[in-house]
């Protein structure tokens, strides 16, 4: 008896410890599945280059979707433009009495059914339907080219966004860095025995810095997750989405390409420029069509008339409406149409002016910022980075004064803005430079460095 008590003891504690086992297997597997997920969903918010940025962005941006159904829509109207009017139908039926006298002063009646159906067919001018057919197909080709200039506007945003940002996480870093400069410096500070009128002020001075460079960093850090959430914007993600870029290194190149060339490709490539060309030949065909409409639609069909009033009578025949052009003629139309067409061929001139005008004035100012930035030193940061930490460790000796200080740690900051903002104007000139002219100018190149 006590061996079977026993026995059955030993094998419940076997069952609880493989369910013990069990449990803890399956706890074990959940959790790797959760760290594996974790895994997974922040390698998805992870972006390894710019150049896969520019595809998801091409691929996700919901923007593209709308002028994609612009086309479609344009494409139904053209659709529409070469169709003819559904024919009409037209008919009566009645109820016909026929009275009539004879010589001999008789009288006799008939009466029966009677009834009346046209088929007419709205038959248009001729060449009204290919004028129409012809602006339609203007109407697809500015379709077309709007969401041309989208696709490359959205590119060199993308281009400029992704910079933007890169530039953004760096000052927000750089200024972070000098804040805690300024405000372990301060804490040093308040730490010594501050004797004499002075190191109080010096003291009062760091402090006073520093709460700014407090500001400074704040405001650097929303400027980052401003260009975080634009760049989340245009690839089609949450505006909290994590998104991690590779450093974008900028190579900007001289234009090599004749200027006056150059002038010259903007004043009949500009996207503006084109969409005044298709305006304009649009508004040569409204011109015509509406010459076209001074002449009247023909209605015309067969017509049967069926009568049984004592006898039964059948008539074939043929229905034609044509309105008679007396009083309107379209001359109000034609007017109208006509003004329009100077309005567009003003539209044109003006849009190839401003066109060679602002090709000008980005070659000016690419030109400009290059010379500008051929003045640079490769490790300018790099250098003015290190002249600010020399600084904070001789200030802290006493072997240098507080305006100096002050001097190299502002003037970090100020590079560091000024490199980024010289780069980031010419790198939208030469995006602008390219969008009008057609031409791949390569003046901006981007090669991916170390992680952000």
């Amino acid at each position: 008896m006590k061996n079977r008590f026993t026995a059955g003891l030993l094998m419940t504690i076997a069952v609880v410890l493989f369910l013990l086992v069990v449990q803890a297997g399956e706890s074990l597997s959940v959790e790797t599945a959760h760290s594996a997920g974790e895994k997974v969903t922040e390698s998805k918010n992870v972006m390894s280059s710019f150049e896969a940025l520019l595809d998801e962005v091409l691929e996700n941006n919901p923007e593209l979707k709308f002028y994609e159904a612009e086309i479609l829509a344009a494409k139904g109207l053209r659709q529409t433009a070469g169709l003819w009017n559904n024919p009409q139908v037209d008919g009566s039926i009645g109820h016909k009495r026929v009275m009539s006298s004879s010589e001999e002063g008789g009288t006799s009646r008939a009466h029966g059914a009677a009834s009346e159906i046209v088929v007419t067919q709205s038959i248009e001018w001729p060449g009204r339907i290919r004028l129409r057919k012809a602006i339609a197909d203007r109407d697809i080709e500015l379709a077309e080219l709007g969401l041309e200039q989208f696709r490359a506007l959205l590119e060199a945003r993308v281009k400029i966004a992704a910079y933007v940002l890169s530039a953004a996480q760096e000052k927000a870093a750089a200024t972070q860095e000098v804040a805690e400069h300024f405000r372990a410096l301060r804490e040093v500070l308040i730490e010594r025995d501050q004797a004499g009128l002075t190191p109080l002020l010096e003291a009062r001075v760091i402090e006073a810095i520093e709460l700014n460079m407090q500001r400074k960093a704040s405001q650097a850090s929303l400027d980052a997750k401003a260009a975080l959430f634009d760049l989340n914007q245009l690839r089609g993600a949450a505006p909290g989405d994590a998104l991690t870029l590779t450093r974008m290194n900028l190579t900007f190149h001289p234009i090599e390409m004749d200027k006056n060339e150059l002038v010259r490709l903007a004043g009949s490539y500009d996207f503006q420029v084109r969409l005044r060309t298709i305006e304009l030949e649009r508004q040569g065909y409204e011109v015509r069509l509406a010459k076209n409409e001074r002449f009247p639609d023909i209605t015309a069909g067969p017509a049967i008339a069926i009568e049984r009033a004592g006898e039964r009578e059948r008539i074939i025949g043929a229905a034609i409406s044509l309105p008679l052009p007396l009083w309107d003629r379209n001359q109000g139309n034609i007017a109208t149409a006509k003004a329009q067409q100077t309005q567009a061929e003003t539209s044109f001139d003006l849009a190839q002016r401003d066109a060679e005008r602002r090709a000008v004035e980005a070659i000016t100012t690419y030109e400009t910022k290059l010379k500008e930035m051929a003045n640079w030193r490769p490790d300018s940061i790099k250098h003015f980075k290190e002249a600010a930490e020399l600084a904070d460790r001789h200030y802290r000796l006493g072997a240098v004064p507080v305006s100096t200080y002050i001097e190299l740690q502002s003037q970090y900051l100020d590079t560091i803005e000024g490199l980024q903002d010289t780069k980031k104007e010419a790198l939208e000139t030469a995006a602008q430079l390219e969008l009008m002219t057609g031409a791949d100018l390569s003046l901006a190149k981007v090669s991916s460095g170390e992680m952000q």
